[in-house]
This record gives C-alpha cells, sequence and structure tokens, in this order.
C-alpha cells in the first residue's frame, strides 16, 4: 500500500502522523510511504531522516492526496484537504466528527473512508488511540492554567501552591478519566487543593486510593458543582462521551456564581466542550473573558508540546496503521471489532451512530456498511 503523511495546518499544530520508526516499519512490511516536505521540522525530524528511514519526500500536500491509498494524519482534515481526499481513499487520524458539521459533509461528500482515532477502543472499553494524547491535555491542563491564572495573563493571580502563610489554589476537576486523573496528578503535585467530580463510584474509589488521600472525590451532581465551582480558582473540564458532543455541564448562569477572573480550561473542546460559553481557541490566542471568567479553550492543546505529543501518538498508531496496510481497510476493520469502532464515515454514509444522531444524518452500522 501506498501511505502518504502531509503537514499538519491547523494553527500552530506542529505534530506529524508518521515518524521515521514509523515510515521504516511500513516499509519493512513491504509498503512504500510518502511524507509531504518539512512535515516533521515543527518537531526536529528532518526530511533527511525520513529518507534514511526508505520513505520517499513529495513538496505538496496535494500531491500526497492525489497519490496515496492512505492517508495518516494528526488533527481532522482542513476544508482545503477534506476537498483533496477521494472515493474509497482511507484517512486515519483524529476527526471529533461530533461538533464538526461542515468537515463531516465533507467527509461524506468526499467518499472517503475515515477511520477515527478517537473511536478505535480496546478490550477494557478504553480508547487506546486517545488515551496518549488525553494524558498529555490533562497535564497540559494544568501547565496552561497556572499561567492563564496570572494577573498578567488576565487571571486572579493565585499561585497554585501557595506559600507558607498563604492557601493554595483551589482546583476543580470535572470528570476523572484519562483527563482528569492526569490534570490533578499535576495538580497535587504543585501543591494546590484539588477536587474531582465523577458519577462512577468505582472510579472515585480507584481516584481515592491512588492519591492516598491527598485530593477530595465528590460524586457529580449539580448541587455538588455548583458549589465547588464558586470555590474554585482553576476549573478543568474534563467529560468525554465516546464519539458524541459532550456535555454542557456548566452553564453561562453558573460562571455568575463563581469568582472573578477564575480559569477555565476545557479540555473537552475537541468535542465541542463542556462548558455552555467555551468557544474553540488557537495556542496564537489561547484565552478569551466571558461573564468576568477566563476561558482556555485551545482545540489542539497536545500541539504546543509537539515532540512529546508526536511520539506518544504514533506508539499507539503505528499497531493499527501497519493492519490497515497490511490486511486492507475492509479485511482489517472486519479482523478486529475494536479498530472497527474507529470507522466514523464509509463512501459517503456515516457509520458512527453518536455523529449521526447529534448531526441528523442516517446511521450504516460499519459492519454494514464494509459487507454491503
Amino acid at each position: 500500500m501506498l501511505i502518504g503523511t502531509p503537514k499538519e495546518i491547523k494553527n500552530h499544530e506542529y505534530r506529524v502522523g508518521l515518524t521515521p520508526a514509523g515510515a521504516r516499519e511500513l516499509k519493512v512490511h513491504g509498503h512504500s510511504v510518502l511524507i509531504q516536505k518539512g512535515a516533521g521540522l515543527g518537531i526536529g525530524i528532518t526530511d533527511a531522516v525520513y529518507v534514511a528511514a526508505g520513505a520517499e519526500i513529495v513538496e505538496t500536500a496535494a500531491e500526497i492526496f492525489q497519490r496515496a491509498e492512505m492517508i495518516i494524519k494528526v488533527k481532522e482534515p482542513q476544508a482545503v484537504e477534506c476537498k483533496m481526499l477521494r472515493k474509497g481513499q482511507v484517512l486515519f487520524t483524529y476527526l471529533h466528527l461530533a461538533p464538526d458539521p461542515e468537515q463531516t459533509k465533507g467527509l461524506i461528500d468526499s467518499g472517503c473512508v475515515a477511520i477515527a482515532y478517537e473511536t478505535v477502543t480496546d478490550r477494557a472499553g478504553g480508547l487506546p488511540l486517545l488515551a496518549p494524547m488525553s494524558e498529555v491535555a490533562g497535564r497540559m491542563s494544568i501547565q496552561a492554567g497556572a499561567h492563564a491564572m496570572e494577573k498578567a495573563q488576565g487571571g486572579n493571580g493565585v499561585l497554585m501552591g501557595g506559600v507558607p502563610g498563604v492557601a493554595p489554589a483551589e482546583v476543580l476537576v470535572i470528570g476523572g478519566g484519562v483527563v482528569g486523573y492526569n490534570a490533578a496528578r499535576v495538580a497535587v503535585g504543585m501543591g494546590a487543593n484539588v477536587t474531582i467530580l465523577d458519577r462512577s463510584i468505582p472510579r472515585l474509589n480507584w481516584l481515592d486510593t491512588t492519591f492516598d488521600g491527598r485530593l477530595q472525590t465528590l460524586y457529580s451532581t449539580a448541587d455538588a458543582l455548583e458549589s465547588c465551582i464558586s470555590k474554585a480558582d482553576l476549573v478543568i473540564g474534563a467529560v468525554l462521551v465516546p464519539g458524541a458532543a459532550a456535555p454542557k455541564l456548566v452553564t453561562r448562569a453558573m460562571l455568575k456564581l463563581m469568582k472573578p477572573a477564575t480559569v477555565i480550561v476545557d479540555v473537552a473542546i475537541d468535542q465541542g466542550g463542556c462548558f455552555e460559553t467555551s468557544r474553540a481557541t488557537t495556542h496564537q490566542n489561547p484565552t478569551y473573558v466571558e461573564e468576568n471568567i477566563v476561558h482556555y479553550c485551545v482545540a489542539n492543546m497536545p500541539g504546543g508540546v509537539a515532540r512529546t505529543s508526536t511520539f506518544a501518538l504514533t506508539n499507539a498508531t503505528l499497531p493499527f496503521a501497519l493492519a490497515l496496510a497490511n490486511k486492507g481497510y475492509k479485511k482489517a476493520l472486519l479482523d478486529d471489532v475494536h479498530l472497527c469502532n474507529g470507522l466514523n464515515v464509509h463512501e459517503g454514509k456515516v457509520t458512527y451512530k453518536a455523529v449521526a444522531d447529534v448531526l441528523g444524518y442516517d446511521y450504516q452500522p460499519a459492519q454494514e456498511a464494509l459487507t454491503g
């Protein structure tokens, strides 16, 4: 199979979908690899390193989209990229379609086979291709939040760990999954007072045991949420409904309960965000103020630490990319129900129910699409 990786074009996105090690692995299995010129420079990987791994360097993304049978990316295709996709071409990348009707329409119109990293599952019910970036985003959320809390950044002027004689910051983490755990881990390490809200009692038990009493766990109710946000200096939105739009847990009215200049970091913004007032921002302009609350809603947070993120992501995606290339996408998907769960759009049909439901498309089960 001929596999292509273009340079990412989203604002301040420096990650790359395939590393030289991945290109070499694909070559070992008899495949050919195209890499767009300069695709890895943002993380310190030169074209020469890709060539040494057996890849062919091409000048433009257009050539990659024209020639490749499978496109491996990081972020969802932008409008100009959607127009270059073609019928039957495999796209393997993050998609986050539920809050993005324009991209969904573009993929449907292209006739491509779009497999989303974020809905591939594993035997334990986890999301193995989302987890590495969730780990990065969770840890970054505290780093970004601490910076946004500085007065010069428009924040409340509170130091995360306080100092002797002065209380530390109050950090609220909404959601105790991969993002929430990693956010809490960093916040606790910085000396903040941390509270995690979640609706899974087993998960709350696990968090309580893991942190050995160094944070507070609370069962998430509207009452608990309102009480906690009124005290918080930093709120991390870390909720996820796989493949679906994030629930709007914090309404505009609830922001009025919060202290002025409190910072919120909405890690769920890729799926539409869990704050009613959230709208996607970029690394170039990461924050805005609404209802006297500082909002940090960068839609590609891990791109800020692109080198770490690239290697963490490609370690997870490479085995699936190899399966798709070695077997062909139909056999690979039919052989592995967990990889098949990643199929969101197939030749003009929406094959992920949560996306079909929220955007109003007819739903075609993936197995039906692949065998029909």
